[in-house]
Parts: C-alpha cells; structure tokens; sequence
C-alpha cells in the first residue's frame, strides 16, 4: 500500500488482519492472569481507610450524566487551570453511540477558560479537511462552545522520553496553546486498538491528521500499516508525548457507556452494543483509569461482556496496559473508589 493510497474502507479493512490466536503472543503470562482473575488491578477501598504506597486513585460512579461528571471532576481536578483543552471523540456525522451533548455541554460550562479540541482525520471521511470537519460537528450538535481542530493551521513535534519507538510524534500546532488537558472519553471497543480509552483518546486523538496519525499507524517508519502489539507500542509513545506535554495538568474522566466494539469512527456503521452501561470513571493516572475500565468490563457478570473482550483481544489490545506501564506513564495498581 503507497502511502497516499489510505481510504477510510481501507482503515477499517486493516482492523481485521490481527488473528485472535496471537492475542497474548506480545505479554504472555497476562492472559493466563486474567483468566483466573477478570478483575486485574483493582482495589475497592470505597468503606475503607486508604492506605498509603503507590497505588493510584480511581473514582467511580455507576450514574452517567452531568452532575455525577462534575463531582468525578472535582476529585481530579487539582492541577487544571489557565486556558483548558477538553480533549472529546466528536465523532462522525450521526454517530449512534457519542458522549450525549447536553452532558458534555454542562460539564464544559462548569470549566472555567474551557474549549472542546480535536485533530482532523488521516482517512477521507467526514471529517479529513477542516471545511468537512466543522460541517459533521455542526451536524453532531458540537455548537454550544468553540471546537478547536487543532491541526488547522500545522502541526508541531513534541518528544517522547525513552520511547518505545518514535522519538516525536506530530500534533495539532494548537496543543500548544493549553495549559491544561482534561481527556474526556467514550470508552469502547475498537476496531485496531481492541479498546479505545484514555491512551486512544490522546494518542490518536492529539495527532495531527496527515503526519501524526500516518506516524501513530506506522505508515512513516514502517511504511505500511502495523497491528497488534507494536500499534499499541506506537500509540504509547504519542500518549506519552502528551503526557510529558502536560507533566500533573492533565487528567482523565472515562465514560462506560453504549461500549460498542466498533469506535466513534465507524459513525452509523458501528455495531450496537451488547454489554450495558457501566458507569463512569475518574483518574490523574492514565494508566490506572484505562486499566479500570479493563476491569470492569472483564469483571461484568454475564456473557453479553464477550463480545467487548473478544475484540480487544483479537487486537492484543492489553498490550495498551504494559506499553503504558514501561514507559511509566503511571501505576496498573489503583484503589477504586465510589462516589455512590
């Protein structure tokens, strides 16, 4: 495949390569881990005395709207100030299963300096140009605050320290512009990714549409598109580059909710969900939050989980976690802590 010759068919036809026999072929010993014990890293110290050491705090609500949101907010909220990137999936023109608008609308009144932002997408698509982007945010009801495209005007390379693999990854040139980050994701399945959280969100999300993207997706330094585990590697690496960006102003509020195992990017075509809303999810630690939400999916009660599992680790999604964890972008060890 030339570099030039992506299409938004050919992007979801990538999606499928990956054979669910190698699903653990890249961290071995966790999938036999999580066969014996669905619930991988949690703590519930909800009516008990935290204790001190290096677990991280999750918070979490089984409620999904605003005023739960904010309250997750007010527990992670320290370190934000100044001008706020709320970094959020917009997704494509009708997308079924999108953060609701008017939830969205009132957790980003209550932020002081506040904008929503995105980047444009590498695939042809409602929203590869800034013109078409705009138009399918107007269409999705992004209307209520300004939506920063933040490779509208370029890109800018921010370092990655110690990566995995690439040494810089490119975002949109207005990332620089925010003090702080507030990342604000639908979780779900995804179509290369397994899952998409927090580290989806940012790492996908925050790079530019025709450098970053094409390097995050290996098309650069690999010229093709690479699966599996070194695509969850690459994607670390742009999430730390973020992480780094940011240092303690940036924190992460992760929402279970229509968890189809097809991203915000599929639009109409994603499938429907299967597995019920879970709840929300509040953390200052990337790592941790994503790993929770990992948990309580694996950890839900019946088999309308299968099919969310399935996928993510058809894609060897979890390397996502231990990517994360070598490049200490944060603990895989968390107290979970309900607000209810």
């Amino acid at each position: 495949m030339n570099k030039g010759d992506i299409s938004r068919r050919d992007f979801f036809k990538m999606a499928g390569i990956v054979a669910a026999g190698a699903a653990f072929s890249n961290f071995g010993s966790m999938g036999e881990a999580l066969a014996q014990a669905p619930i991988i890293g949690s703590e519930d110290v909800t009516k008990t005395r935290s204790r001190a050491g290096s677990k991280a705090k999750v918070y979490f609500t089984k409620h999904i709207d605003a005023d739960h949101l904010i309250k997750l907010y007010d527990r992670v909220s320290e370190n934000i100030y100044g001008k706020v990137a709320i970094k959020l999936h917009t997704g494509e023109q009708h997308g079924p299963n999108i953060l609701p608008r008017d939830m969205v609308k009132a957790f980003q009144a209550y932020i002081s300096n506040s904008n929503i932002v995105e980047t444009n997408t590498m695939y042809p698509g409602d929203r590869d140009t800034t013109e078409k982007h705009r138009e399918t945010l107007k269409v999705n009801g992004w209307t209520f605050c300004p939506v920063d495209i933040m490779d509208e005007d370029g890109a800018v390379s921010l370092p990655v320290r110690n990566a995995l693999h690439l040494p810089e990854v490119s975002m949109g040139a207005h990332i620089v512009n925010y003090d702080s980050m507030i990342v604000l994701t639908h979780f779900k399945g995804h179509a290369m990714g397994g899952f998409g959280g927090s580290l989806k969100n940012i790492a996908i999300g925050c790079a530019s549409g025709q450098v970053g993207k094409r390097q995050v997706h290996g098309l650069t330094d690999y010229g093709k598109w690479v699966t599996g585990g070194l695509f969850m590697e690459l994607m670390a690496d742009s999430g730390k580059a973020i992480c780094d960006h940011f240092g303690k102003q940036i924190t992460f509020l992760n929402v279970l909710r229509r968890m189809s195992v097809d991203c915000d990017c599929a639009g109409t075509s994603a499938a429907e969900p299967v597995i019920p809303d879970l709840g929300m999810l509040a953390s200052t630690d990337i790592l941790a939050i994503d790993r929770a939400s990992v948990d309580l999916v694996y950890g839900f009660g019946d088999d309308r989980k299968k099919d969310l599992i399935e996928r993510i680790e058809s894609r060897e999604g979890l390397r996502q976690l231990s990517a994360m964890k070598e490049l200490n972008m944060g603990s895989d060890q968390y107290e979970l802590v309900s607000l209810d």
